[in-house]
């Protein structure tokens, strides 16, 4: 009955994951923030003689499938209400948009919950919001779940009503992992709501599978001449967790340099950096992403910003780096292992 709370107890002492050779996140995956143009589907039905293979169904049709198979003693422990976490005056933030490190509740775990058939189906719906089989092997960490190491140990939960027209959110959490599926039930917001990722091996290494992250992080910021890099370079630490990715209010200046002083080349480089964080995600939320980029001003009011470590060298000059502007976070921990937070909506007219 005790929910999770956010840690990180086992990262200090996890054992090394093989990497297997990472496939082009550029390819079947470009998006341009130029033209902000739609990512296109990992996957479509192909035809195969006279008959064709039928497409996917979306992942909110899975999860209305599971909604319905579960039996009542089943919904009790993970079914819970929209606002579940709010306090009755309204205050505190919702358990559907906090960042998990686990399972939420420590005893209602998939395989403490669903039936095989289901937990099947909780398969299908994360690979329903993943690109493809690549998405899916980010997503996972290459089928290891990083440390809660098998897909039973970590949690699927409902909160909400997924019939109708009610509002919904399937949440699944993990070690270094929570994402969401939700029907676009949370207004303005991509991925349903903030997002969070990671892997437990070094980010400058490429045992970690989000190393094409990082590299795409340092090849723009090699790319910047002494007077960019002087913009670019932050003291400190960003910080993480939630505290870390809240919108500032509006007139206050975001740290880095801002896309509007870069060059075209460079721009471009920003955007194969785009194309690498949103490549293991489905092409209809990249697109919310890319939404939401434009309706907050446009790339030219992104910045990126890296943050120094005290102790850093030529080869690791920062433990950080973090792309943000109106309504977008992705800050990305680079040392001592990637832990990223991120999130994307349209800010409140007061913040």
């Amino acid at each position: 009955m005790t929910e999770k709370k956010f840690s990180c107890p086992e990262c200090e002492s996890t054992e090394p994951v093989d990497r297997r050779a990472f496939l082009s996140a550029v390819g079947g995956t470009a998006v341009t923030l130029v033209g902000l143009e739609a990512l296109p589907l990992a996957s479509r039905a192909k035809a195969d003689g006279p008959a064709a293979v039928r497409a996917p169904r979306p992942a909110e049709d899975l999860i209305r499938e599971l909604y319905a198979s579960l039996s009542d003693a089943q919904k009790s422990r993970v079914v819970l209400p929209w606002n579940h976490g709010v306090n009755p005056q309204g205050g505190g933030t919702p358990t559907r948009l906090r960042f998990f490190n686990a399972a939420i509740f420590s005893d209602r775990k998939i395989e403490d919950v669903y039936t095989p058939a289901q937990t099947e189906l909780c398969e299908r719906i994360l690979r329903g919001i993943c690109n493809g089989d690549e998405g899916f092997r980010l997503i996972s960490r290459a089928g290891t779940w990083d440390n809660t190491a098998t897909f039973g140990r970590c949690g699927a939960y409902i909160f909400g009503d997924p019939t109708g027209d009610n509002q919904f959110a399937w949440v699944f959490t993990g070690h270094h992992l929570t994402v969401r599926c939700d029907g676009n039930s949370e207004p303005d917001a991509a991925f349903g709501g903030p997002l969070y990722y990671g892997h437990s091996p070094d980010g400058w290494s490429q045992r970690n599978l989000f190393y094409p992250q990082t590299l795409a992080a340092k090849d723009l910021f090699e790319s910047f001449n002494p007077g960019q890099r002087q913009q670019a370079l932050v003291a400190g630490s960003p910080g993480e967790g939630e505290g870390s990715v809240r919108f500032r209010p509006r007139g206050q200046r975001f740290p880095g340099l801002a896309a509007a002083q870069m060059t075209h080349d460079q721009r471009a480089l920003v955007e194969r950096l785009m194309r690498s964080v949103l490549s293991p995600y489905r092409a209809e939320d990249a697109e919310e992403v890319m939404q939401l980029v434009r309706r907050n001003g446009g790339l030219e009011q992104l910045h990126v910003a890296f943050y120094r470590d005290p102790g850093s060298n030529e080869d690791a000059r920062w433990t950080f780096w973090r792309i943000e502007g109106p309504g977008f976070v992705w800050n990305f921990r680079v040392l001592p292992h990637v832990h990223t937070y991120v999130n994307i909506g349209i800010p409140r007219p007061n913040a």
